[in-house]
């Protein structure tokens, strides 16, 4: 494990060596691709602790029936010392029973390694961007923002500890008709602070008093110079100390969730520099850009005054799309997806791989995305796999009635006001336990309620649990008498070290709630163990006339926490010592 080669990844080449043999014997042909073959545990734990497919996959190659490649295979495993049973399972699958031995010394590679057990080298310093959370900077961050934001940053830290170098990224949309509808907004604020009547706060602004303060100390610092202005005299400074004021209330919110971005990049800096125009004449010189005219909204009649207007149209039906998308309005400006892909060229210059983090309402503009970056970077001489997940939005619940917000209204509720109230920890977990394409509930009472159906609670418990225990017995775990450890500790030793294969699997799919999931699992595997020791004292940990048992089971504990630690720490939550 020095290599941090997981115990998962030690039998697979196990199996490959096998399969070398055979070549070598003539039973497989040369050069036979083993790119299907998998090894991995069982679904059921009673069939063994490997399986593996190898005969099932390689059988046609070599001419032969699964079962009678299988058996070939069982011969020369069955010769391997650190492999207690090698059985063929229906038409040629085989199963793998180990040593128990290998889960002894797996004991002790979590020891030795620590908090670096669980971390892999697969990602080969490849660099990742992910793009994640960049909510128009327009006022605080709300709750609709926190599902995305937690998943972002948990995939970020996960690709870190696969061995990827990740920046993360927060796209400022600064250059859209919102963030002239926000300089109006302060202006008016402004105003308020200088002793005008505002009164009702018109229509088409934003009403909310976090704005009070940006208002107050443009005040402060212009007086009343701007009072009575003409709008163009104010307009662009207003928007950019009001975009300004955003960020740092933005920075402020996330860091309250433990998030913070390497890189922020401006809409508006990015057209400034001309990169949309720069995109597009690639684009146009690779035959992608045309100048078409729109077809006329499907499926209903079109609005009296839509006329046909020839506009430039990126070639997305190319790349799967459903129709050619326009890069520009007729009246000269970039639409979003003309902007959009325009920044994702420049990020591309920049990464091997970019992942980007978006609500789920978005998703009628990832298919059209998607197909210009691939025109973008393929057509440059990179690939740049790119991938985008989706995220539902989040239901609150405050004891099973809805939570109403509205960011507009001014009434929504904040990211600051939910992690006050139940801690960064609860909502950072909470957000993780369910797939991000999946609905979900937040009930302020349940995340918070000490109960094993808390899968928060559940998972700190487990932790506290184990520290007390250790605080209890006064020693410091030694990897002594393992050999006193039986079934029932070395099933929860295969629990814990299906870690570094699940942070593998997890990286590869972009998957961090496989995380959660995995700590969920483990977590659970834990309390049976310990609840067992409740109805037969001879289970538990502390054995008082047994001193080398107990420095077995301690040990075990122990590492079972630092795996518990080292999962949390993917997911930014912090592992507590008591409860």
């Amino acid at each position: 494990m020095a290599d941090m080669q997981t115990l998962h990844a030690a039998f697979a080449a196990r199996i490959d060596a096998v399969l070398s043999a055979l070549e070598m014997e003539g039973v497989l042909p040369a050069g036979v691709s083993r790119a299907n073959v998998t090894v991995e545990p069982p679904r059921d734990a009673t069939h063994g602790d490997l399986a593996t497919n190898a005969a099932m996959v390689l059988a046609k190659q070599a001419k032969t029936s699964p079962r009678a490649l299988a058996e070939k295979i069982v011969q020369h495993l069955e010769s391997d010392p650190a492999i207690a049973k090698a059985e063929i399972a229906g038409p040629g699958f085989i199963n793998l029973g180990l040593e128990s031995d290998v889960w002894r010394r797996e004991l002790q590679a979590i020891a030795a390694l620590r908090d670096k057990y669980g971390r892999s080298e697969i990602g080969q310093g490849r660099t990742v961007n992910v793009e994640y959370v960049s909510a128009n900077p327009t006022g605080p961050m709300h709750m609709g923002h926190c599902r995305g934001a937690v998943v972002g940053d948990a995939l970020s830290s996960l690709l870190e500890w696969a061995g990827y170098r990740v920046t993360r990224e927060y796209y400022v949309n600064d250059a859209g008709g919102q963030v002239d509808v926000l300089a109006r907004s302060v202006h008016l604020r402004y105003r308020e602070a200088l002793g005008n009547e505002i009164g009702e706060v018109p229509e088409g602004l934003y009403p909310g008093d976090y704005l009070k303060p940006v208002g107050e100390r443009l005040a402060q610092e212009f007086g009343p110079v701007y009072k009575a202005a003409p709008e163009s005299d104010w307009l662009a400074l207003f928007r950019q100390r009001a975009v300004a004021a955003m960020m740092e209330m933005i920075r402020a919110d996330l860091a309250l969730l433990g998030i913070h971005h390497d890189l922020f990049s401006s809409e508006a800096e990015l057209q400034a520099a001309k990169k949309p125009e720069a995109a597009e004449a690639w684009l146009r010189e690779h035959g992608f850009v045309y100048d078409g005219v729109l077809e006329a909204p499907k499926g209903k009649a079109p609005p009296e005054d839509w006329e046909p207007v020839e506009l430039p149209l990126f070639r997305s039906t190319e790349f799967g799309d459903d129709q050619d998308r326009p890069i520009k309005k007729s009246n000269g400006a970039w639409t979003y997806f003309g902007a959009d892909l325009a920044y994702h060229f420049q990020k591309a210059e920049k990464a091997d791989a970019m992942i980007d983090i978006w609500g789920a309402d978005h998703a009628g503009t990832v298919k059209r995305i998607k197909a210009a970056v691939a025109a973008l970077t393929k057509g440059a001489g990179r690939d740049v796999p790119f991938d985008v997940k989706l995220v539902q939005m989040v239901k609150l619940l405050r004891d099973g009635e809805p939570v109403k917000m509205s960011k507009r209204s001014g009434t929504f509720v904040t990211l600051a006001d939910v992690v006050n109230e139940v801690g960064k920890d609860v909502v950072r977990f909470t957000m993780l336990t369910r797939k991000p394409d999946a609905q979900m509930e937040f009930d302020f009472a349940k995340v918070v309620e000490a109960s094993k159906d808390n899968p928060v609670f559940y998972l700190q418990y487990a932790h506290a649990r184990i520290c007390s225990t250790l605080r209890k017995a006064g020693v410091k775990p030694e990897d002594a008498y393992l050999d006193r450890l039986g079934a029932d500790e070395l099933a929860l030793v295969r629990e814990a070290a299906q870690f570094p294969r699940v942070v593998e699997a997890a990286a590869n799919a972009r998957e961090p709630h496989r995380i959660a999931f995995f700590l969920g699992d483990l977590a659970a595997a834990f309390h049976s163990f310990w609840n067992a020791g409740n109805d037969d004292p001879s289970k538990r940990i502390i054995q008082e006339g047994d001193p080398d048992l107990t420095t077995a089971r301690l040990f075990l504990a122990a590492q079972v926490g630092q795996v518990i630690r080292n999962g949390l720490a993917i997911l930014g939550v912090e592992a507590v010592e008591e409860m």
